[in-house]
């Protein structure tokens, strides 16, 4: 018998080495990509091609149903609302150009999570990012008054963690991915909550998060339709995002959902399921995410279900190997966006995430925007050069580097939300 202790220590140590040996074996040749037909965007389930909104909002419907049977698990109805309360009151910060404040999101004593937030100080309400992190909120940044997180955390020496819990070292080891000078200097702001509070990323911890909230409301959800921990990360960002309806200074109305790569997943399920955000980011988030499943390259459905199969529902396992089969590819996922701004990024060097997939899904969702009335990509028709951002409410970007989201990538996302949502 193996123990929560052991699971955690040992056997997700070899899963993840399972993972990397995984990496070895892939497909990173173009030539070895098996042809593919992708299953059409513009048509019901029936066949038969959409004629207008209407027409859209019901295949919409039909997609969501698809993507949370097969993928992702359907979201409990019925969930109970939190409370928000404040941790503290607005701290400045960056010589007084912001404020720092800290929230709790409570749940009737079942659960809690802490959520930071940072915001310009002029008062004036601004788009927020909504994003969730990987070592806690301490490690966004190195105040010492940010609360250090005491819960279940992946083992991580660099960060700081130590049996599986955070130390005085993490704090500020993430802050190279969350550049909040810069968040504020384009006049926006931040949410951000450690994602293991909502759904710690082991399978044998993963119900001491939000899990217990949907006690008694899966009864009529069949068990291998049930959700994993991207649907349960995905219902986190949609909490926070409502939190910002009460804070000062955000516009939640402006609110943006942005995630990197397993993260990245759960923003664009997030994104699709909840239309009140008004931006969609996905940052390196390949299979699963942005990347066409089809292509066979980099990581594939077998190889995600079988590392991580408490991030799906039990559904997603049976495709592996059986791309072709799936009644639905991510380009349909990435369309449910429209016709709302979508920014989709890949990195050169992260072949796992299969980078030229991100594009293709991006390019083949691209018809939702046109058919909707709106513009999407533009003229834009082949990949992009390193560090050539294309695109207008739908835009695009592969940077130099690797599996990682950095100061370009956040400088990309900002522009695109002051193209599309600055008043």
């Amino acid at each position: 018998m193996i123990t929560r202790r052991a699971f955690t220590a040992t056997t997700l140590a070899t899963l993840l080495g399972t993972r990397l040996h995984a990496q070895d074996d892939a497909n990173y040749d173009e030539a070895k990509v098996p042809p593919y037909t992708l299953p059409p965007l513009l048509v019901d389930a029936a066949g038969r091609p959409l004629r207008g909104r209407d027409d859209w909002q019901a295949r919409r419907v039909e997609l969501l149903d698809t993507f949370a049977a097969q993928m992702y698990g359907r979201t409990p109805r019925g969930l109970a609302a939190c409370t928000v309360t404040a941790i503290d009151a607005p701290v400045p910060v960056l010589d007084g150009r912001a404020l720092r404040q800290q929230l709790r999101l409570d749940w009737v004593g079942k659960a809690s999570v802490d959520v930071l937030v940072y915001r310009p100080a002029h008062g004036r309400r601004v788009p927020v990012f909504v994003g969730l992190n990987y070592y806690g909120n301490h490690a966004v940044d190195p105040d010492p008054g940010i609360v250090l997180n005491r819960r279940w955390m992946r083992a991580s020496e660099a960060n700081g963690i130590v049996q599986h819990r955070a130390t005085e070292r993490s704090r500020g080891t993430m802050a190279r991915r969350w550049p909040v000078d810069l968040i504020i200097e384009r006049d926006c702001a931040l949410m951000t909550a450690y994602y293991g509070d909502f759904a710690p990323d082991d399978p044998a911890v993963v119900r001491d998060g939000i899990a217990p909230l949907a006690d008694g409301l899966q009864d009529r959800i069949p068990v291998r339709e049930r959700w994993g921990a991207i649907g349960m990360w995905a219902w986190g960002l949609s909490q926070m995002r409502a939190a910002a309806t009460g804070v000062p200074g955000l516009d939640a109305s402006r609110a943006i959902v942005i995630g990197h790569s397993r993260l990245g997943k759960a923003a664009l399920w997030a994104g699709v399921q909840d239309e009140a955000f008004a931006m969609v980011v996905s940052n390196d988030s390949g299979c699963a995410g942005a990347a066409l499943s089809r292509r066979i390259y980099g990581e594939t459905i077998g190889r995600i279900t079988s590392s991580f199969p408490h991030w799906f529902c039990g559904n997603a396992a049976s495709w592996a190997g059986r791309e072709a089969e799936m009644p639905v590819d991510q380009h349909q996922l990435l369309a449910l966006v429209a016709p709302r701004a979508l920014h989709v990024a890949s990195a050169v060097d992260d072949r796992w995430a299969d980078p030229r997939g991100e594009f293709l899904a991006t390019l083949a969702a691209d018809p939702a925007w046109r058919f909707l009335g709106g513009t999407g990509l533009g003229d834009v028709t082949e990949m992009p050069p390193v560090d050539a951002p294309v695109g207008r409410r739908v835009r695009y970007h592969v940077r130099t580097g690797g599996h990682d989201i950095n100061r370009y990538d956040w400088t990309q996302y900002l522009e695109t939300a002051k193209s599309t949502l600055h008043k």
